[in-house]
């Protein structure tokens, strides 16, 4: 069966770049190439991957692109454009000549606002997406879950996909708020969800696999098995576990599911979403 990995990244590292790395995350400060995943994604069943920006730069998107371009089994690339900019319509356009060239992604969890997605500027650059058929990838705290669910009912036809089931504190079990709040969001049929992530929200040393069941049953209940894709984060999952792992907790939790619900989960969502 063909398989797909919603959710990874490369990077050339260069620490003022790539500050976000901090000390505690040591073992990535290195290079991740496509070289490095194929034999990877291989070992695991993986046929197909989205690789998703992790500089908001332009030149980030030239970088993946190229990579994209030389590998066949990048199957899509999320990129970034400042889409506050008078500018962004022309850069949206530009893009398009790349058809790997998927959707956008801004690093909201990192703004000091909060509400950063709602700002005006920002809004209008959304509003552009539909029109050149970009995804969007939510990458959010789950405090900023509920501005989430505002700004999807802005934009109902823009496909919208949330990150890392918006990173809930896994560590102390924390789920009565994030549930709530996910509840709001996912009730948006345009938005699906990346189960992805969850290892680095987890204790990185003692984290069992029934740690993420309780998140994944509430993701499957908000979401459906129509809205729902797997992305492995690496390599930032590997401060925390390896592909195997990372794979092994999303097979052995849907085995149960059926082969349907399973193809949808590890394939067929991405594609429809990606327009792969």
């Amino acid at each position: 069966m063909l398989m797909i990995d919603s959710h990874q990244h490369f990077w050339k590292y260069d620490p003022v770049e790539y500050d976000w790395i901090n000390d505690d995350m040591a073992v990535i400060r290195k290079d991740f190439l496509p070289a490095d995943l194929g034999p990877v994604l291989a070992a695991n069943g993986f046929n197909r991957c989205i690789t998703v920006q992790s500089h908001q730069s332009e030149n980030e998107n030239e970088f993946q692109l190229k990579n994209a371009k030389y590998n066949k089994f990048i199957a899509g690339v999320v990129g970034w454009v400042d889409l506050q900019s008078e500018q962004a319509d022309e850069r949206l356009a530009y893009y398009k000549q790349f058809e790997k060239m998927k959707g956008l992604r801004h690093v909201l969890q990192g703004e000091p606002q909060r509400d950063f997605m709602l700002r005006p500027d920002f809004l209008n650059g959304i509003s552009l997406l539909k029109k050149y058929r970009y995804t969007y990838d939510i990458l959010i705290f789950p405090d900023q879950l509920g501005y989430a669910a505002e700004f999807a009912a802005r934009f109902p036809d823009q496909p919208f996909v949330l990150d890392h089931i918006a990173k809930p504190d896994i560590k102390n079990k924390k789920i009565s708020d994030w549930k709530q709040e996910i509840n709001k969001l996912g009730q948006f049929e345009n938005v699906f969800c990346k189960v992805s992530g969850m290892v680095t929200e987890a204790d990185w040393k003692t984290w069992k696999p029934a740690d993420f069941y309780p998140y994944l049953d509430v993701v499957v209940e908000v979401f459906g098995m129509n809205r729902l894709m797997f992305g492995s984060d690496w390599p930032v999952c590997t401060v925390a576990a390896d592909y195997k792992q990372v794979a092994g907790i999303a097979g052995d939790y849907f085995a149960a599911f059926s082969e349907n619900e399973q193809q949808n989960f590890f394939r067929d969502n991405a594609l429809k979403f990606y327009n792969i």
